[in-house]
């Protein structure tokens, strides 16, 4: 790589809030974002998980802060966004990547489950974008990225309540993009397909079920949560300065297949 490149393709200086930041993609997200010099702050329900992140990274030299709680909480939001707003006063990422699922059919979901998916993965983001939106003003514009998934663009069996959280997580994104651009502030998703996550393990344990998913990915394999991670990070620098209200899949080519005859 070149130096000039060096400089390009960075993160350096930009301050990152990554919801969900402790496991799968979220946690590698964190990597990537404190690798390329980026100063970090997760968000996650488990205490201990947050603290143990926090410890290994500031470890290594890395600028990494971090509060637990429920995104779903719209009082932690506040809490969260409000320390930032001390120790940065700017925020020049924000990656709603925090999700949950419950899988069954779709007459078996009782209010309470439906409403928990969409709260944790529309309702939070939705919020945390409003919110944060002063300090992404205050860096002069911003980026954020909305973690969803290729649930939210084809029927896959997930569960409806997960896929509607996704399928509006996509058009929150188009939305904001145009009417956030004028300010700088650029807008993004990433679509995953099946990533080797905490939240798939479920699924991807059961030979047959990833006999399947391999079987309809033209790679030939389940993602990496790092591949996922580079995507998000690419769409956080500058070098993507022109790039707003776009989706990008993650997915081993599995959307572009469609059908193939045997």
């Amino acid at each position: 790589m070149t130096a000039n490149a060096e400089r390009r393709w960075t993160l350096k200086g930009k301050k990152a809030l990554i919801t969900g930041g402790t496991k799968g993609i979220g946690e590698a997200i964190a990597e990537e974002f404190l690798s390329l010099g980026a100063g970090v702050f997760i968000v996650a329900r488990s205490a201990p998980d947050v603290s143990a992140r926090v410890e290994e990274w500031t470890a290594k030299g890395w600028e990494a802060r971090g509060m637990p709680g429920d995104i779903a909480d719209g009082h932690l939001r506040e809490a969260v966004l409000a320390r930032i707003g001390k120790q940065w006063g700017k925020l020049d990422i924000l990656v709603n990547n925090a999700g949950t699922n419950i899988r069954k059919k779709t007459p078996a979901y009782t209010p309470e489950e439906y409403d928990s998916i969409m709260k944790t993965n529309m309702t939070s983001a939705f919020e945390m974008c409003r919110k944060a939106y002063p300090l992404l003003v205050s860096a002069g514009g911003g980026s954020i990225v909305n973690v969803a998934s290729v649930a939210g663009m084809t029927a896959l069996g997930t569960g409806t309540p997960y896929a509607m959280s996704k399928a509006a997580m996509m058009q929150m994104t188009r939305t904001l993009a145009s009417e956030w651009g004028p300010e700088g502030i650029r807008v993004n998703s990433v679509a995953p397909w099946y990533i080797r996550t905490p939240l798939a393990s479920g699924v991807l344990g059961k030979p047959d079920y990833l006999a399947a998913v391999v079987a309809h990915t033209p790679l030939g394999r389940v993602g990496e949560p790092e591949e996922a991670a580079a995507a998000v990070a690419f769409l956080c620098m500058d070098e993507a300065s022109y790039i707003t209200g776009a989706c990008i899949p993650v997915d081993g080519g599995f959307l572009a297949r469609g059908f193939s005859p045997p």
